[in-house]
C-alpha cells in the first residue's frame, strides 16, 4: 500500500485484490478471513478493510458468510468484441475454459440460418451446439451452424479447444463478421442448464463470420450469462 498516495487506500485494496482474482491468483473458493484478521495481517484499519471488501462483494467478485469470513466467487468475463473464439479468449484471461459438447448433427437450414449462409433453405448444414464452462461453471450456450465441408470435428476435438481454431486448422481463413447483441430472460429448460435462476437476465449474440472470399462460413446463436459475462467496446470519436 502506497500511503502517501492521494487515492485511498481502500481503493488500493479492492483494486489489489481485483488484479489477483482475475490473474486467477486468488482461485473460486479462496477464503480470505474475516475483516478483523485481514486488517491486522495487512496492518490496515477494519472500516478501510471493510469498504474495499464492499466494493468487490457489489461487483460480484466476493461474498460474505457468516461463521466463515469473507470468500472469493468467480470473477465476471470481460470479453471484447472482436473475431475470436469464446474459449481462446477464456484460455487467454487464465479463466480454465472447458466444453460440455450437446449436440452435433446434419440438419436442414432454416430460413434464418440460410439467409445468414447465403444457401437454400433446406440445404444440409452441420449443427454444433455447445455448453462453455469455466472453472467448471457454467457460462454460455452456443450454437454454430456451418457448412457440411471443410470442417467435420469430433466430439474430442470440439472439447479440447474453440471452434474457429478447429476452422482455421482445416483451412478457412477467417476475415470478418457481422454480429448482433441482445438480451432476453432465460425459459425453464435455459436456467437450468445455465445454473441460472427461471427468468434470469441472458445476453443474446447473433454472429455471421465470413472468409477471405467473403463466403459465409460460420452462424451462431449464443445465450450468455448476464451475472457473469460482459461485452467490452471501444469507441472512436469521429471529427
Amino acid at each position: 500500500m502506497d500511503r502517501s498516495s492521494p487515492v485511498p487506500l481502500y481503493f488500493q485494496l479492492s483494486q489489489q485484490l481485483e488484479e489477483a482474482i482475475e490473474q486467477g491468483k486468488l482461485l473460486p473458493g479462496t477464503l480470505l478471513g474475516n475483516e478483523i484478521e485481514l486488517a491486522g495481517r495487512l496492518g490496515l484499519s477494519r472500516p478501510t478493510v471493510r469498504q474495499a471488501i464492499q466494493a468487490l462483494v457489489d461487483k460480484g467478485l466476493l461474498v460474505r458468510r457468516r461463521g466463515v469470513g469473507t470468500q472469493v466467487v468467480h470473477s465476471q468475463v470481460r470479453r471484447p468484441l472482436e473475431l475470436s473464439s469464446l474459449y481462446d479468449d477464456l484460455e487467454a484471461a487464465g479463466q480454465r475454459p472447458a466444453t460440455r459438447v450437446l449436440r452435433v448433427a446434419v440438419i436442414p437450414a432454416t430460413a434464418e440460418v440460410a439467409a445468414a449462409l447465403g444457401i437454400a433453405e433446406g440445404i444440409d448444414v452441420r449443427l454444433i451446439e455447445r455448453l462453455r464452462l469455466t472453472h467448471g461453471e457454467p457460462i454460455a450456450r452456443m450454437r454454430n451452424f456451418l457448412p457440411l465441408k471443410p470442417l467435420d470435428p469430433t466430439q474430442e476435438e470440439l472439447e479440447s479447444t474453440g471452434l474457429y481454431r478447429l476452422m482455421r486448422n482445416a483451412g478457412t481463413t477467417l476475415h470478418s463478421a457481422r454480429q448482433s447483441i441482445g438480451a432476453r430472460t432465460a425459459t425453464p429448460d435455459e436456467a437450468a442448464l445455465l445454473a441460472e435462476p427461471d427468468g434470469a437476465p441472458l445476453l443474446t449474440m447473433q454472429r455471421t463470420a465470413f472468409d477471405d472470399t467473403g463466403r459465409a462460413v460460420e452462424h451462431g446463436n449464443h445465450l450468455y450469462r448476464a451475472s457473469r459475462y460482459t461485452f467490452e467496446l471501444q469507441l472512436l470519436i469521429r471529427n
